[in-house]
């Protein structure tokens, strides 16, 4: 067992590192004046580590172990934390998957018990299969009725050509229903390993107590080997693509790749997000929204994975308004790909993103969430002061340069879920030329 440097910035953080023989990584960040705990148990496993064939299967394999394990029935998860009040969750992301609880302090050996009996010991019955996969069917489902959320599955598909960047989380019905017992137990066993294991809690926690729990409950799990690398995305398609479906709104999104997690752009991408659609201020809701009134709801959002991340932006709209928005989106981005951001913008926006990010980090789920990051991507700590100085250090030659980059209109790619009859615009909300879009390739989904 190999205990890390203590790391106890400026802000008050108290970070804590342990590595389990097993090569589990332990966590802790203690919070002083907070009565609760949250911990959690981290897998390198999503499903950007899985094969067309597979996907779906980390997620029905995280469905699976609340089905029951070797020392509960389903009944029993449920009422373990429940009773104490607590909570348990768990999710699939595209390149891990987490357990995760929500207790008062003096109940952190029961969720660390209750959580090292999910990872380790799911019983992934035949018996239990065919109704998760229903369960799985209806998640699938409910996606495939709300626009909003299908538009993204779509655009992720098309703009990562394949790669399983765009795969979905969820799989579809065809390889979820042929998933088999047999594939789980063998992606339990290869995944759920010492290597691939982050233990962290946040809160009301001691670091050496809660290491002697982890020893406990999860220290005896082989070590496996690290999961592999994700691969190599490579190029992401460009252009706009037309997919028709009857539907009250018209949905867009746009986006193009970005540097991975670890890179030294990774502020200034946040910093363009917030600029370009984090809020009221930001510039598309003031010309989407409120110069415009195109639409109710257009935001910017980003993701950061291993190998590559994106930045993207969404606009619901009416059909017959989705040319003038598409346009007037575009013309945000390319003003801000052109010229940056003024210096006040620039500052305000560092001010409005350091707010947010403090603002956010007032509760120990949070925290845990950011704790586990570190390990997750292997990267250093950072305390929030040093956060806050990576933020002040982004220059407006940064924001230019990589605005460039990522924000050229015609390296985006847009996909516009909709109506399929042809698009018109009223001449109160043009904003330019769409003839292109009228022309694009059209398709169409199930």
């Amino acid at each position: 067992m190999h205990r890390d440097r203590t790391h106890r910035p400026a802000g008050g953080e108290e970070y804590l590192a342990t590595r389990l023989g097993n090569g589990a990584r332990v966590l802790t960040e203690t919070m002083r004046g907070v009565r609760s705990v949250a911990v959690g148990a981290w897998i390198r496993q999503g499903s950007a580590l899985e094969s067309a064939e597979m996907m779906g299967a980390s997620h029905l394999l995280e469905h699976m172990v609340f089905r029951g394990t070797e020392n509960r029935s389903r009944q029993e998860i449920a009422l373990a934390l429940e009773s104490l009040g607590g909570s348990l969750n768990a999710y699939t992301s595209r390149e891990h998957t987490g357990y995760e609880a929500r207790v008062l302090a003096d109940h952190l050996p029961q969720a660390a018990e209750v959580i090292s009996d999910l990872v380790r010991n799911p019983l992934l019955a035949e018996s239990d299969l065919e109704r998760e996969k229903e369960v799985v069917g209806e998640e699938i489902a409910q996606v495939e009725d709300t626009p909003d959320d299908l538009v993204f599955e779509l655009h992720g598909d098309r703009m990562w050509r394949g790669h399983p960047y765009g795969h979905s989380i969820l799989g579809t019905r065809d390889t979820v229903g042929a998933l088999t017992c047999e594939d789980l137990t063998a992606l339990h066993r290869t995944s759920y390993v010492g290597a691939n294991l982050v233990v962290a809690a946040a809160g009301c926690v001691e670091h050496d107590a809660f290491v002697d729990l982890a020893r406990e409950w999860f220290g005896d799990i082989g070590a496996g080997c690290e999961a592999p690398a994700v691969p190599d995305p490579g190029k992401v398609r460009p252009g706009t693509d037309r997919v028709a479906r009857e539907s009250a709104q018209t949905h867009i999104v746009l986006g193009r790749d970005t540097p991975g997690h670890a890179h030294d752009d990774r502020y200034a991408l946040i910093l363009l997000s917030a600029a370009l659609g984090g809020g009221m201020s930001s510039r598309l809701f003031q010309r989407v929204r409120e110069e415009l009134a195109l639409a109710y709801s257009v935001y910017a959002f980003q993701s950061f994975y291993a190998r590559a991340g994106m930045l993207g932006i969404y606009v619901g709209t009416r059909p017959a308004w989705a040319p003038a928005a598409l346009d007037a989106v575009r013309e945000v981005c390319r003003d801000v790909a052109s010229e940056g951001l003024p210096p006040g913008e620039l500052a305000r926006i560092k001010e409005q993103v350091k707010g947010q990010l403090m603002l956010s980090l007032e509760a120990p789920g949070a925290r845990l969430h950011r704790l586990a990051g570190f390990a997750l991507h292997g990267e250093p700590f950072a305390g929030l002061d040093e956060v806050q100085g990576m933020i002040d250090a982004v220059s407006g030659c940064d924001i230019v340069r990589v605005a460039g980059e990522v924000l050229d209109p015609e390296r985006l790619y847009a996909l516009c879920l909709g109506p399929g009859s042809p698009w018109t615009k009223s001449p109160r909300h043009s904003t330019g030329d769409a003839s292109g879009l009228a022309a694009s390739h059209h398709s169409s989904t199930t």
